[in-house]
């Protein structure tokens, strides 16, 4: 049975935790410096459940989803977030081990923007890191669209940023909001799969609703919901204002510019800092904030015009 939420170090495995009559969390046996203790996967409702995020695609972790279920209940659809190995692998396997379809956004790309479109042709930015380009939901959401079933009701809300392809699920006040907010890390934004731009106006697009709580993709639940927001839309904000002051100083790189930003985060952690940095300096230089020798890459210096 479904124990109690916990945000202890020891996660529990394999087994469900209850968040209110329709809310369960099973969470994945994944941990690592970018997932936590793993990823969560939701299942929502009674009877016939709706899954929110599979997972890894591992065998333990589906037979773990499928024992929380009651004997009277089945999982009828399969949602996915956005298409990461540790989010969305395991969608098609139990979908087609049970059946039923699978929903999201789209392929990884995806809703990219045609700034991101334009550097993924020329290869100079990288990027890549823990994509499921095998993944395609069997039935396309659009950002706005509510599927209802049973006694639930979820409505897709399209939050590039992160991914492309990245949707947050609305159920009532009540949101899975995938990997865009976690209450123990901001997100990371590798273009040309992620795109500054498009985080921080997503993070203003969820600000606008007055949630009771957000269910993350890792992490504990976000029970301040408007507090966090803010917290992530100031982080943003701040962090483009230290690379502007460094800029100030005078032409830097991407490796510099997050040794200095970047001076109290692990050393492991910085090869990911260095996408988020690079995030920024696009989206400055499609202002024309900032300008790259030669064209805007990892490897480019970076000035003010």
């Amino acid at each position: 049975m479904p124990t109690r939420p916990t945000t202890a170090n020891s996660p529990a495995y394999g087994s469900a935790e209850q968040f209110g009559p329709q809310i369960r969390r099973v969470l994945a046996r994944n941990p690592s410096p970018m997932t936590l203790h793993g990823t969560n996967s939701y299942l929502v409702g009674t009877g016939d459940v709706a899954l929110i995020d599979p997972g890894p695609d591992d065998p333990a972790h589906a037979a773990a989803l499928l024992a929380a279920l009651h004997p009277s209940e089945r999982i009828s659809h399969i949602f996915v977030t956005h298409a990461h190995l540790d989010h969305s692998p395991l969608a098609q396997p139990m979908a087609q081990a049970l059946g039923v379809k699978t929903y999201a956004f789209g392929p990884a790309t995806a809703g990219r923007s045609a700034q991101m479109q334009a550097l993924a042709a020329t290869g100079m930015v990288a990027g890549g890191e823990g994509i499921d380009a095998a993944f395609a939901p069997d039935i396309p959401l659009a950002d706005g669209e509510t599927l209802a079933h049973g006694d639930w009701a979820l409505t897709a809300l399209h939050t590039p940023g992160h991914l492309s392809n990245h949707l947050c699920f609305a159920l009532g006040d009540v949101l899975f909001s995938g990997d865009h907010v976690m209450g123990w890390a901001s997100s990371l934004v590798s273009p040309p799969d992620g795109d500054m731009a498009d985080y921080r106006e997503s993070l203003h697009k969820l600000a606008a609703t007055d949630w009771s709580i957000l269910h993350s993709g890792h992490g504990a639940p976000i029970t301040s919901p408007a507090t966090r927001l803010r917290e992530l839309i100031q982080h943003r904000d701040t962090r483009e204002a230290a690379i502007l002051a460094e800029l100030a100083k005078g032409e830097t790189t991407i490796p510099a510019l997050t040794k200095t930003l970047y001076a109290d985060t692990p050393p492991a952690l910085h090869p990911a800092a260095q996408r988020n940095v690079l995030a920024h300096l696009l989206e400055l230089t499609a202002r024309g904030t900032v300008a790259a020798i030669p064209a805007p890459g990892p490897t480019s210096t970076f000035h003010l015009r």
